[in-house]
């Protein structure tokens, strides 16, 4: 986890400006949460979220689909090296896109204070290939 902050810190240093001359400067990053706890996942997104807030590009491949529907201004949904889906998050996180998408129900919830979280329907249930 600790290395992933630091490569993420050398990104940073070396594109630390989102924009320059009014182009922006883009950031792609592969799984930048993946070996992070809870509150360093947090941290990390919210670095890409305000370097996309001033300007800048962020192009991001992300397994955690909370995290991105928390973060994410669009989202390209893949499966099998095919498009399925692009959107915002609300239209690209469906049940029947998702569920295709990893071949196992799921279920979007959008609780009361709003957001969006997403839970396998059923635990160990894949769908036939």
């Amino acid at each position: 986890g600790e290395q992933q902050r630091v490569q993420l810190a050398r990104v940073l240093a070396q594109v630390w400006r989102p924009t320059a001359n009014g182009c922006p400067h883009w950031l792609f990053l592969d799984e930048p949460v993946s070996s992070l706890d809870i509150g360093h996942q947090l941290q990390v997104m919210r670095v890409a979220r305000d370097y996309a807030d001033q300007g800048g590009g962020v192009v991001t491949v992300m397994h955690d689909l909370n995290l991105t529907a928390m973060f994410a201004d669009r989202v390209t949904l893949l499966a099998e090296g095919r498009v399925l889906a692009q959107g915002t998050p609300a239209d690209v996180f469906r049940d029947e896109a998702l569920s295709r998408a990893y071949r196992c129900p799921i279920r979007v919830n959008t609780p009361p204070e709003g957001g969006t979280y997403l839970l396998p329907h059923a635990a160990g249930q894949v769908a036939a290939e």
